[in-house]
């Protein structure tokens, strides 16, 4: 991964702020910060439970030869990390006969959970409940419905062999659940918090159902583990992002606009917003993190950015090496009147339409980081999702707030189960 920050304005400034990145990575590293109790994730990747890692690869065997759709329940952190990873890797076109991961409990559309019992009523299927703590509405209710339904469908106990449970070690509803029917079970460590789970069960189970190589995506973890814990910040680009992060935030650059220029990264947009949103949002402090497709949405949201209020930077993925392209070939009439672009490929003028969009929106004075991976594979967005994890850990020490925590998301909640009971 690379980094350049050449069109931020802000790239010699943040020099003078760069220790109290340092500060932010030694709170991290030594466990002395606000929060510190949820630092599990930090070393995930070189300190994984090779027993569960292995109960893993053994259930998602189990699945694929048992069913052609997992269903997997969960909201947030639960089930944004292997939707953004699966989404990423998988064809956007495919009639191959990997498990199809379809997510439930993410929302509460009445249509859509109808919709989706009359798709699994010819399907093989099996869940996956994810969720700490078991209560959380969203996951709970669909899990009741779906329970009923796969039970109706197969017999408890067929049923029983085809519910999996994610949860807590030793308490919530969920484990009491999973022990009471006997479900097989998955831990989410007690040290990690939903948004950082990626590389626990929460995200490699799923994954590793549908087909993605989660020994290459939990070692391009550790390579960034490796890279984005050292103290030298001329080296560390975790610790130089979130720091001119910090700089554009404390300059009046309140928004952040996460660019992809490939569409099936559109769910790695959504796992980054919810990260940073819930990480640095709080005290009255934070950046409002937004994403966009380009160039579908410059045809949108382009003449805001360019000419709007400068109240907005933008981090631009760019991916160096694109799974396949196309050659543009010369045509006799000339019709279209684009013979000029003959023999250039197709991700090659997405390239230059990034880099003419870069120079445009800088010179209308609005920052552009760029992020450039080499390809879009298991270990270049393991080492990109740990690049982004270990970046807001930094940024939120920056901004004085404790960045594992979220009250104000419980506070929705309580208000909601106040309005249903009193109904």
């Amino acid at each position: 991964m690379k980094l350049d920050l050449s069109n931020t304005f802000g790239e010699e400034k943040i020099e003078c702020i760069k220790d109290r990145s340092l500060e932010a990575l030694d709170k991290i590293l030594n466990k002395s910060g606000e929060g510190s109790k949820f630092l599990g994730w930090v070393d995930i990747p070189t300190n994984y439970d090779i027993e569960e890692y292995e109960k893993i690869k053994e259930c998602a065997k189990k699945v694929k030869e048992s069913s052609e759709v997992f269903v997997v329940v969960g909201v947030g952190g639960s089930y944004l990390g292997s939707r953004a990873i699966d989404n990423s890797l998988k064809p956007y076109f495919s009639n191959n006969k990997e498990v199809e991961l379809i997510y439930a409990g993410h929302q509460l559309s009445s249509t859509y959970m109808y919709e989706l019992l009359e798709y699994l009523k010819d399907k093989d299927y099996s869940i996956n409940v994810i969720s700490k703590s078991g209560n959380t509405m969203e996951p709970a209710i669909a899990f009741r419905i779906l329970k009923d339904n796969i039970e109706k469908k197969y017999g408890k106990e067929e049923a029983r062999k085809r519910i999996f449970i994610t949860t807590d070690e030793s308490e919530g509803i969920l484990k009491k659940i999973a022990d009471t029917e006997e479900y097989e079970t998955f831990v989410i460590p007690y040290n990690i918090g939903g948004r950082f789970s990626v590389f626990t069960a929460v995200g490699l189970f799923p994954l590793a159902v549908s087909g993605v190589n989660i020994d290459k995506l939990i070692y391009g973890a550790r390579i960034g583990k490796d890279k984005y814990t050292t103290y030298s910040f001329e080296e560390n680009i975790a610790l130089k992002y979130a720091t001119l992060r910090t700089y554009l935030h404390d300059s009046g650059r309140i928004i952040e606009n996460l660019v992809i220029y490939e569409k099936r990264m559109k769910y790695i947009s959504e796992w980054w917003k919810q990260l940073y949103a819930e990480s640095e949002g709080k005290d009255g402090v934070g950046l409002f993190p937004v994403s966009s497709i380009f160039t579908t949405d410059l045809h949108s949201l382009g003449q805001i950015i360019q000419d709007g209020r400068k109240n907005i930077f933008e981090t631009v993925i760019s991916i160096k090496n694109p799974d396949k392209d196309i050659l543009i070939e010369e045509t006799k009439d000339n019709l279209d009147m684009l013979n000029y672009l003959s023999g250039k490929s197709i991700d090659y003028i997405n390239k230059k339409a990034m880099y003419g969009t870069i120079f445009a929106h800088s010179e209308g004075s609005v920052p552009n980081i760029i992020l450039e991976i080499d390809k879009l594979d298991e270990e270049n967005i393991g080492e990109l999702l740990y690049f982004f994890e270990m970046s807001v850990a930094v940024s939120g020490y920056m901004l004085n707030v404790n960045p594992f925590d979220q009250l104000g998301v419980e506070k929705y909640k309580r208000k909601v189960m106040e309005l249903l009971k009193k109904s």
